[in-house]
């Protein structure tokens, strides 16, 4: 696997940990949020590794920002690396999926692509947006045996959810907003992520999975 992110060190980290359990990976440093940059990115990944059968779009940024403070740069950078990355990152790799007559892209939703959170108005335009892209990717490439899913998480301890997971009462609120009784570990991604990942999946195209213990069900 090749992992692509702003920061060097987290990225080194990221890779020897996969190397230390057995597995290959790389690493490149670069802003996807830099639409100019994306064909350039594209051009290192395969020439690191060559074809690319498979792309998870998992970068993302929430700025939490109230609507009467949103600029039109803070617009622009959450739509871009939330939206647009997505779909020209993507569509860097599909001549190759298509010569090799396989390809999957797995697309990062969020509860907020389907519920309105408060100072969530660009970030919820970005996911709301997502699962439309998801749908719009899944038509234009399924017949050459690319498919396109997007997952949904629910409240994951990752940096974007920080400020949720470092408050208890806010911590213990997303929990009891989910069927379960208790909010998203990493591991409960592991499963979704292969399964869209591989032959499994072959027949499904176009979907949003929520993975959320059950908060889009209530």
């Amino acid at each position: 696997m090749i992992a692509i992110a702003r920061r060097e060190s987290q990225l080194d980290s990221l890779v020897a940990d996969i190397r230390r359990d057995g597995g290959e990976a790389e690493r490149i440093v670069a802003d996807l949020g830099i639409l100019e940059d994306l064909p350039g990115i594209a051009a290192s990944c395969m020439e690191i590794c060559e074809p690319v059968h498979g792309i998870v779009n998992a970068a993302g940024v929430n700025l939490r920002e109230p609507a009467e403070d949103i600029t039109l740069d803070s617009w622009n950078a959450t739509l871009n690396i939330n939206l647009a990355a997505p779909f020209f990152l993507s569509r860097a790799f599909v001549p190759q999926m298509v010569s090799a007559g396989f390809g999957r892209i797995i697309n990062f939703a969020s509860l907020q692509s389907v519920r309105a959170f408060s100072n969530g108005l660009a970030y919820g335009a970005s996911k709301g947006g997502i699962c439309q892209l998801t749908r719009a990717m899944a038509r234009a490439w399924s017949r050459d045996q690319i498919t396109c899913n997007a997952i949904a998480p629910g409240f994951f301890p990752t940096e974007l959810t920080e400020p949720v997971f470092s408050d208890p009462q806010s911590r213990q609120w997303a929990a009891d907003q989910t069927l379960m009784g208790r909010n998203g570990e990493m591991e409960d991604l592991s499963g979704i992520l292969v399964f869209l990942a591989s032959g499994a999946s072959s027949y499904m195209t176009g979907q949003t999975l929520f993975v959320d213990g059950g908060f889009t069900a209530r």
